[in-house]
């Protein structure tokens, strides 16, 4: 696969513009995104026919306000609550909807709200995904950082009081194998109680090892569950496989690990029916895999390098709310990340109602936690971001900022015994 240019020069060569255009131009110049490639592994589940007919059979526009009127007098949201709750019909009872919510959250989680922090460790990526900063046609500064580099980021991060951070890379086997990762994750837990991951998707043996490695939980993004978007944004590489990404977290489970998360990608796709796909896809693993973790993430799409017109496409901060607060209602037990793609006033609202974790003192470039964290710049060469950040807020801030909220700030509750 030609995807080293941006190494070495800042323009594609021929060859490569000419695959790019054809890519982009030509779909049947693209590999079948429903088909495995060599060496997936194909497990045997009815989830995903189960989230798919739900999905492909949802109609928001028939929901009324009695319909949403009935679902939240109800003690338990059914899925045709859930589907009444997000559907437009639901915009004027967003107030008792974060009401709801809020109690849901009370119940289960106090007033606790978690933080934690990403590490991108590596940003090579063999996927043309049209929205990513980190796509393989994009010319961005690309780095991998040593197992040197990978452990004075964590303790800088670990000395800022930090307890749980999230291994990323970008997707890339060449640059970031297996292996790599799973030294990482020997060195995270020498810092940190709780190690996430956030990589390609791997097959069940490959999981196991990772939590062999140390690795809790692995953090999935399907993007969107619209196969046929999916198709028209994923033009090149193992991401454009659909299924093999879908099944990522059930085989996560089965490979050992403790805890999985879910999210679409708010903004490619009809939120409304991506929000539906990525709950009941929760739901249908909670009920196959009762003592697993699991949690979802909301994140809207972000402005990236060299593409300044990439914004959430129908999704304001009223019907990500929305969204958050019909997710809190239907899965009252899930963890729910919002991350720092949004803004700082959103995420102090937001965590007062439904959500329960956010990140702090982020970056998604690669090896600049000391320059970020210290404020002093360092030698050597850094990685680009994957997107911007709206909330760049460090742990002591944010910290403080949850506390002032009335809300008690976790850095972490589990104990290894």
């Amino acid at each position: 696969m030609e995807n080293q240019f941006f190494v070495d020069s800042e323009f594609l060569s021929p060859a490569a513009l000419e695959k790019k255009h054809r890519l982009e131009t030509d779909p049947s110049s693209r590999t079948n995104h429903m088909e495995y490639m060599p060496g997936m592994e194909v497990i045997e589940s009815d989830i995903c026919s189960k989230v798919m007919s739900q999905m492909d059979n949802y109609d928001y526009t028939i929901y009324t306000a009695r319909d949403v009127r009935a679902a939240l007098d109800h003690d338990v949201c059914t899925i045709e609550d859930f589907k009444a709750l997000l559907s437009p019909a639901a915009e004027p009872f967003l107030e008792e909807m974060a009401q709801r919510a809020q109690r849901e959250t009370g119940k289960h989680f106090g007033n606790t709200v978690y933080l934690f922090t990403p590490l991108y460790i590596a940003n090579y990526c063999e996927n043309y995904c049209v929205y990513c900063g980190f796509n393989c046609y994009n010319h961005i500064n690309r780095m991998k950082l040593s197992m040197e580099q990978i452990e004075h980021e964590m303790k800088v991060i670990a000395d800022s009081g930090m307890e749980e951070i999230l291994i990323l890379t970008g997707e890339s086997r060449a640059q970031s194998d297996v292996q790599y990762i799973g030294e990482a994750c020997r060195l995270a837990r020498k810092y940190f109680r709780m190690v996430g991951l956030e990589i390609y998707p791997v097959n069940t043996d490959e999981y196991r090892y990772l939590h062999e490695c140390g690795a809790d939980y692995v953090t999935v993004f399907q993007e969107t569950y619209d196969t046929d978007k999916y198709e028209s944004l994923h033009l090149l590489g193992h991401k454009r496989i659909w299924p093999y990404r879908f099944d990522a977290q059930e085989r996560a489970l089965r490979g050992g690990m403790r805890g999985v998360a879910f999210s679409a990608l708010l903004g490619l796709s009809d939120f409304r029916r991506d929000a539906l796909a990525s709950a009941l896809h929760v739901f249908y693993l909670q009920r196959k895999y009762p003592h697993a973790e699991m949690s979802l993430s909301c994140p809207r799409l972000r402005p990236i390098i060299n593409n300044d017109k990439i914004s959430p496409m129908d999704v304001g901060e009223k019907q990500l709310c929305q969204v958050i607060c019909a997710y809190r209602i239907f899965l009252p037990f899930v963890g729910i990340t919002v991350s720092s793609r949004e803004s700082a006033s959103f995420r102090n609202g937001i965590v007062k109602i439904a959500a329960t974790k956010v990140s702090a003192g982020v970056s998604t470039g690669i090896g600049d936690h000391e320059s970020k964290y210290s404020g002093k710049e360092t030698d050597g060469v850094k990685g680009d971001e994957q997107f911007e950040i709206d909330d760049g807020r460090s742990l002591d801030t944010m910290y403080q900022d949850m506390a002032d909220e009335g809300l008690q700030p976790v850095l972490n509750d589990y104990v290894y015994v």
